[in-house]
């Protein structure tokens, strides 16, 4: 192992180094094996890594070049990550969810040398568009992958080329890093036109990592769980660089489906979720605490109205009365701490929400069971963060107030303006691109908000989504996304009126709780039960009455299944492709509108 670099220099692989030779028996990450947790410890993960750089250098790996990954969360992934990062280069993480030609387009684009991908449906991708992949050299699949092919290789063959390079040689590549280096290609998800690689430096990764664990106040014996495609910063940020930062440990979650089992085993002091996951466990909780009766009924409403009062004088910074405090430690004692415990939080101090806009109930809910969610706003541009509700200074509704050391403004348009050392070095190969979006040293964001008086930002809308209506109004559908989606019963709402004369929205249900309104035995298609629609009517009506006549919807169609990723309509990290919506269900949009009337 090389010598523990000098305090001056400050990146993810110089902090790695750190990590081993500071805590070198302690656990960096734990992933299943034969079904049972295997540790793994820092000075492991970093001769894994060293190993896997090294193997780079002996496959023609350049200073400044590149690898991209496609698979789930694995140790592979973020070891190779890491290797490129050490070796000189960056790594562009594909979403297992691209098509053979999206992941042809970010392979060709990214210029990769090596390619690491999970199992043979991946491969599959690759090889089906080899022969447009002119740069590329290998394709190294992770454990457990079958390789086939002269251009393929296994992780263990893979690794076996590193004991052709010297580790002097590696050691000179790291010496030579500088925080201006390019460090990771985030690719945009693409709700629009071909995805673009966001530029993220050396300065930009480490400063952000360091920012955030100390508005967190993490440390070394926070632990994660990793389950958020890795191709975002978000999950890059909590599963690769934070960790490197603070010495924390990470589970590896075995897939999405078993995140309840993991949560449990693993028991996480942080833990990151975009808003549908929140939604998915708030629809669960609350359909079981619907069901109960009698004495627990009301012990349950009082634990929570208590831990409420608790959290909203621990948001505004203030000491929790001595009575109330009474009270909430034996709420936790008859009802919060066996409830956490059944959802593995009973370790968790830091629960976050970010990339998309949580509903003001969802975080409401959650602070009424003691696990208040802190709502994060910032975007790849940037680092993932702008702006953070913190412990002691969080308002719900809000994303919080920027980050310290980030300039953040409101332009004359109402766009959110953000300069500081998180912002990105500019798209890959696109200079124009660049251009739009950083002027003057400021990133534009593309979103719209407004500041409080106590400086906490809010997002009012998107800028290229703002409805202008055949009137001329302009109109921010978020916000009445938002309200419509307090319903539980309402999955996805997605409003319409761009040049018309009245807004309309399209809704998914929730099927689990769309039958629970409907009589016991009654099957069927959902969407077009009397009971259903009425319940829908009713939520909209509802929200109409908070806004001003040309933002109401004047009506809706309920759709006959929720939207995916997999049938286009959103993108990996769960974002709406407002186009592709309007495109598919245009026979629907163009029906509310028939007859001109409201």
């Amino acid at each position: 192992m090389a010598p523990t670099p000098s305090s001056a220099t400050d990146t993810i692989p110089h902090r790695l180094l750190r990590q081993a030779a500071e805590r070198p028996s302690s656990i960096a990450y734990q992933a299943k094996v034969a079904g049972r947790w295997q540790p793994t410890t820092w000075r492991t993960y970093n001769d894994q890594v060293r190993t896997a750089a090294c193997a780079l250098i002996a496959l023609g790996f350049p200073r400044g070049g590149k690898v991209a990954i496609l698979g789930f969360n694995r140790p592979e992934w973020v070891i190779l990550d890491h290797a490129a990062m050490m070796a000189g280069g960056a790594a562009a993480g594909i979403y297992t969810t691209c098509s053979a030609e999206e992941v042809q387009y970010i392979v060709h684009h990214s210029e990769a040398l090596v390619v690491l991908v999970e199992d043979a449906a991946q491969l599959a991708k690759v090889k089906a568009r080899r022969e447009q992949l002119p740069l590329l050299s290998k394709i190294v699949m992770m454990r457990g992958g079958s390789a086939a092919g002269d251009d393929v290789l296994g992780w263990d063959d893979f690794l076996a080329k590193a004991e052709g390079v010297a580790e002097s040689t590696l050691d000179a590549r790291i010496d030579m890093i500088e925080q201006s280096d390019l460090a990771t290609l985030i690719y945009t998800s693409g709700t629009t036109g071909p995805p673009k690689g966001v530029m993220l430096s050396h300065k930009n990764l480490a400063w952000t990592a360091r920012t955030l664990m100390a508005l967190g106040g993490g440390n070394d014996s926070d632990v994660s769980l990793s389950y958020l495609p890795l191709s975002h910063i978000a999950e890059q940020m909590a599963t690769i660089h934070m960790p490197a930062t603070a010495g924390s440990s990470v589970y590896f979650a075995e897939s999405l489906e078993k995140i309840p089992d993991n949560l449990k085993d693993c028991r996480p002091t942080v833990f990151f979720g975009v808003p549908r996951i929140w939604e998915k466990f708030h629809a669960a909780l609350a359909g079981k605490m619907s069901e109960l009766q009698g004495t627990k009924k009301k012990l349950v409403a009082w634990a929570r109205k208590v831990c409420t009062e608790v959290n909203a004088h621990r948001d505004r910074g203030e000491a929790v009365p001595r009575m109330l405090d009474l009270q909430y430690r034996l709420a936790q004692r008859l009802v919060i701490t066996k409830l956490k415990t059944a959802l593995g939080f009973d370790r968790a101090v830091n629960l976050i929400s970010g990339a998309a806009p949580i509903a003001p109930d969802v975080l409401a809910f959650f602070s009424s069971i003691d696990l208040p969610i802190r709502e994060i706003y910032g975007q790849s541009e940037d680092t993932g963060p702008t702006s953070f509700n913190l412990p002691g200074r969080t308002k719900i509704g809000s994303v919080g107030p920027p980050l310290p050391g980030l300039e953040c403004k409101i332009g004359g348009d109402g766009e959110i303006l953000v300069r500081g050392p998180n912002v990105f070095m500019g798209y890959y190969k696109e200079p124009e691109a660049t251009a739009e979006s950083l002027v003057d040293g400021w990133l534009c964001s593309g979103d719209l908000g407004a500041f409080d008086k106590d400086g906490f930002l809010s997002i009012t809308g998107r800028k290229k989504e703002i409805i202008i209506t055949a009137g001329g109004k302009n109109i921010a559908p978020k916000n009445i996304e938002a309200a419509l989606k307090e319903s539980p019963l309402i999955g996805e709402a997605i409003v319409i009126g761009d040049r018309r004369k009245f807004l309309t929205a399209l809704i998914t249900i929730d099927d689990a709780v769309a039958r629970k309104l409907l009589p016991e035995g009654e099957a069927g298609e959902v969407s077009i039960a009397p009971q259903i629609r009425s319940a829908i009517q009713h939520q909209v009506s509802k929200v109409n009455e908070t806004l001003a006549r040309v933002e109401q919807v004047k009506k809706f169609a309920i759709l006959d299944r929720p939207f995916g990723i997999d049938t286009g309509e959103l993108t990996p990290t769960m974002k709406i492709k407002r186009k592709v919506v309007a495109q598919m269900y245009s026979r629907e949009i163009e029906a509310m509108y028939a007859d001109g009337s409201e």
